[in-house]
């Protein structure tokens, strides 16, 4: 995969697309940026969790970086099949420059960082932290796993606000077969992220809030998008035969 073509103005992309295509002097293809993002927090966390041995967290946090890159992939993908075929201008100021995948992904950061550190301490005679860390956490690991966190937490974000924002133009307008099988496409794109971050679930198994908030989420996403893209075939095919 690659990000071939012209780099799409500010205001017609994710917020994350826009920090990277900011940074001076860095042109990377998409793949590049990926295997970048990959191996730098990859090595991050082998090599923190060799140095402060808290191997326990190594494995974890390594799905999260995978998961969280994968999402950065599917994001360029989604912007990509988007703005290559005309779209309506609204939908596409909700998606990309109305910045809502912030809010929400500001909200779920917040509401994890809650339960890992108020609530979970209140109901477990182990919090999740502290069996992944050890009772003082060292520094340098706390503040690698908090922006981990956050980094899977936009991701996810994002994919909602596209998976809902994809719901809203299929219910609203009407489109060509060749249009709708590129907004198909699209977004089954989203839902394969949604349905990729199950594989955070064997780390949250004893978790039940957390483990209800994950699954729910990727069902929740699953309905919506079953939704979007049955409109979108139905009404593609009446607007090919009009009756």
């Amino acid at each position: 995969m690659s990000g071939e073509g012209p780099h799409p103005e500010y205001g017609e992309t994710w917020v994350y697309e826009s920090i990277v295509g900011a940074l001076p002097g860095i042109q990377l293809p998409t793949w590049a940026a990926m295997a970048i993002q990959l191996l730098v927090f990859e090595v991050a966390i082998v090599g923190l969790s060799w140095y402060y041995g808290v191997w326990s967290a190594a494995v974890a946090g390594t799905a999260v970086v995978l998961v969280a890159t994968i999402g950065s992939a599917e994001m360029l993908r989604i912007g990509t099949l988007v703005r290559r075929i005309d779209v309506p201008e609204t939908y596409r100021a909700l998606l990309f420059a109305s910045n809502v995948e912030v809010v929400l992904s500001v909200l779920a950061y917040v509401a994890l960082l809650t339960h890992l550190f108020v609530f979970d301490p209140r109901v477990s005679a182990t919090p999740l932290f502290q069996r992944l860390f050890g009772p003082e956490p060292p520094v340098l690991v706390v503040y690698l796993t908090l922006l981990v966190l956050w980094d899977v937490s936009y991701r996810i974000g994002t994919g909602w606000w596209a998976s809902v924002t994809g719901l809203w133009r299929s219910a609203r307008y009407r489109f060509d077969p060749e249009t709708a099988r590129v907004f198909v496409r699209a977004d089954l794109e989203t839902w394969g992220f949604g349905v990729l971050q199950l594989v955070l679930v064997p780390f949250v198994l004893d978790q039940p809030v957390l483990l209800a908030a994950l699954v729910g989420h990727v069902a929740a996403v699953t309905v919506v998008t079953a939704i979007s893209v049955t409109l979108l075939r139905v009404r593609s095919r009446t607007a090919a035969n009009p009756s």
